[in-house]
């Protein structure tokens, strides 16, 4: 009988060895390892696991053979190790789109409407066209964003609509977890955009990530939560934004026999252009 595991969301499914063996894979795990982490998640599955679970143990185990691969494969819970704040997600997202072509990214922005002020996550031009982006961070895998935000977010388009008739105007909700269908079906039919984790498919949070090698200094396996909290309280969001800084780590907390050790991590990562599940 197959061994069921436990979603994020409720719902449960059989696990599937070749869908782990694959996610290792293109972490950077060459096929001897993942076929040993593969062989050592088995041995200790049980009927209901949850997938937590499974990613833990799949974790350490990759972290003991290649660091910057368990940074890879830990890029999805990175993201959620962003904190309740928000303010992390915004200013990553601003850093992926100056990355993909993006003109006058900007945060935090208090636009006028016809009716209403309006604070806005993320404003950006592409070409003719100016972007208002709504971000929706969660912290935990199973909450999705829903019909609502849908609804108010295209509501927000339409009160800057009747006034801002220079340019074209779009709406886009980024998620770092998943949309409900129905927020999904009503985005598609009023033209607003959307870009989950997974959503839609090849041209996501994930694949524009790894495209653009931004990542997180969160997906770190070398900090502990608490240093990776002081960074991004210091506004240091980016891997990248640590090269050469070892002020950075030092004020973080990281012990000075450390700092050379995650800066090597940090360098590893990005320049890796391998991409995950």
């Amino acid at each position: 009988m197959p061994v069921k595991v436990a979603k994020a969301d409720g719902t449960t499914e059989n696990f599937d060895s070749l869908k782990l063996r694959s996610s290792l894979h293109k972490a950077g795990a060459n096929e001897d390892i993942a076929v040993n982490i593969v062989d050592e998640i088995t041995k200790g599955l049980y009927d209901g696991i949850p997938t937590e679970e499974i990613y833990h143990r799949a974790f350490a185990l990759l972290r003991e053979h290649r660091r910057d691969a368990a940074s890879h494969y830990s890029l999805k819970r990175a993201i959620l190790e962003f904190g309740p704040s928000g303010f992390p997600f915004e200013t990553y997202l601003a850093a992926l789109f100056k990355a993909e072509g993006y003109t006058d990214v900007v945060t935090g922005q208090i636009v006028q409407g016809g009716c209403v002020e309006h604070e806005i996550d993320v404003l950006m031009k592409n070409n003719d066209t100016k972007f208002f982006v709504e971000a929706k961070f969660h912290n935990t895998p199973a909450i999705k964003t829903d019909l609502k935000v849908a609804l108010y977010v295209k509501a927000r388009i339409d009160d800057l609509t009747s006034v801002i008739k220079d340019t074209k105007i779009a709406g886009m909700i980024v998620t770092n977890t998943k949309f409900t269908t129905m927020a999904i079906q009503y985005a598609n039919c009023q033209g607003l955009e959307l870009m989950s984790w997974g959503y839609p498919h090849g041209h996501n949070l994930h694949t524009r990530i790894e495209a653009t090698r931004l990542y997180p200094v969160t997906a770190l396996t070398g900090l502990s939560k608490h240093q990776k909290t002081a960074l991004l309280s210091q506004k240091i969001v980016l891997c990248s934004e640590l090269s050469g800084h070892t002020d950075l780590l030092l004020a973080a907390g990281v012990p000075t026999s450390k700092v050379e050790h995650i800066l090597h991590e940090s360098a590893l990562l990005c320049a890796s252009g391998k991409a995950l599940s």
